[in-house]
């Protein structure tokens, strides 16, 4: 029984592996032939259908109506299956930079994370604005709303200071990538360039208005309270 479920389990990570990465492959391939901004539009239209059809088997398979997948779940307990999810996103992160890096050496491991946040992004910004029903141009109470959604928001400690009616500062207090540095005695991970595209590219998505500029982030200097501190900024139309 035991090499039984052991089998079954290594089939299902089987199956959920190769379904990621060749969601992933269409949509890398889609931003290389057709542009970012319509292969978003493209996979908002193919994520949508793809997770109602995913639903709907699953459904089917347990026995369960239309709709009431997860009824008599703990409540509790899934939402620490969707908390293990997203720190399985974020070791899916480093075991692919880790990868890379081993392969090519450290500049072509930053090279392909920042291109990825370039991508992904703009990908969360819009996932965002359409769970959160988001306007296109909601300035910074949308950025605010959409920033505590995000993957990272949800593992890391942060914080919005120095808002005003046109600007707002976006500090994280505590990464987990970077204490777990700081455990090991390692240097700040130099994350700056990433971040420059990742905060960017987000804030743009949810508001076109949006300046982003990088208070600090390492290999910046930054105080023991803060790991990096964001401005966006509103240009006036």
């Amino acid at each position: 029984m035991t090499d039984m479920n052991s089998d079954t389990t290594a089939e299902l990570a089987e199956v959920v592996r190769q379904l990621s990465a060749h969601y992933g492959l269409w949509l890398a391939e889609a931003v290389h032939q057709l542009g970012l901004d319509a292969a978003l539009s493209a996979e908002q239209e193919a994520g949508d259908r793809l997770a109602a059809i995913l639903t709907g088997k699953l459904e089917r398979v347990l026995g369960r109506a239309p709709g009431t997948l997860l009824d008599g779940v703990d409540p509790a307990t899934l939402d620490k299956a969707i908390q293990a999810l997203r720190t399985g996103w974020l070791a899916a992160d480093g075991v692919w930079f880790q990868a890379v890096e081993k392969a090519a050496g450290m500049d072509s491991a930053k090279r392909v994370n920042d291109t990825c946040w370039t991508r992904f992004a703009p990908l969360e910004a819009r996932r965002a604005k359409a769970r959160l029903n988001l306007p296109d141009r909601g300035g910074i109470p949308a950025l605010k709303a959409a920033m505590a959604a995000r993957m990272y928001c949800h593992l890391n400690e942060w914080e919005f200071v120095e808002e005003t009616e046109g600007s707002i500062v976006f500090r994280m207090t505590d990464c987990r990538v970077q204490t777990a540095r700081k455990r090991r005695g390692l240097a700040d991970y130099p994350c700056k360039s990433g971040g420059t595209v990742e905060y960017t590219g987000f804030s743009r998505e949810i508001d076109d208005r949006f300046r982003c500029e990088c208070v600090a982030c390492p290999p910046d200097d930054h105080p023991e309270e803060w790991a990096c501190a964001w401005r966006f900024t509103l240009r006036r139309d």
